[in-house]
């Protein structure tokens, strides 16, 4: 078997993700490329896969029933979004209720 490439759709578990790996095929009737997915369960040693990572598996032994592939590598990161307020750690309305704090004390 090949390296395969796919996409981390669960990282539930402790040192165990979930890749969904698509292939196109060409369907002679129809004279169309088919997308079909397959989802596999890879041993990731670091626990270090997010959802969304694009990583790269190997095949290996069974490592346990439905786990026959380790995570190689990872090829790229999720763009994890962090909302404008969590940035901030005070952030708009606690500045306000500071100015506002301090006038009252002066």
């Amino acid at each position: 078997m090949k390296p395969v490439v796919g996409i981390v759709v669960s990282n539930k578990m402790q040192k165990s993700v979930v890749v969904a790996v698509d292939r196109l095929f060409h369907n002679k009737v129809y004279n169309r490329y088919v997308k079909r997915t397959s989802k596999f369960m890879a041993h990731d040693e670091a626990d270090d896969c997010n959802i969304g990572d694009r990583v790269k598996l190997d095949p290996c032994r069974p490592l346990s029933k439905n786990k026959h592939w380790i995570v190689a590598e990872v090829l790229r990161r999720a763009k994890m979004y962090v909302p404008p307020h969590a940035a901030t750690a005070s952030g708009p309305r606690a500045a306000t209720t500071q100015q506002a704090a301090t006038k009252s004390s002066a």
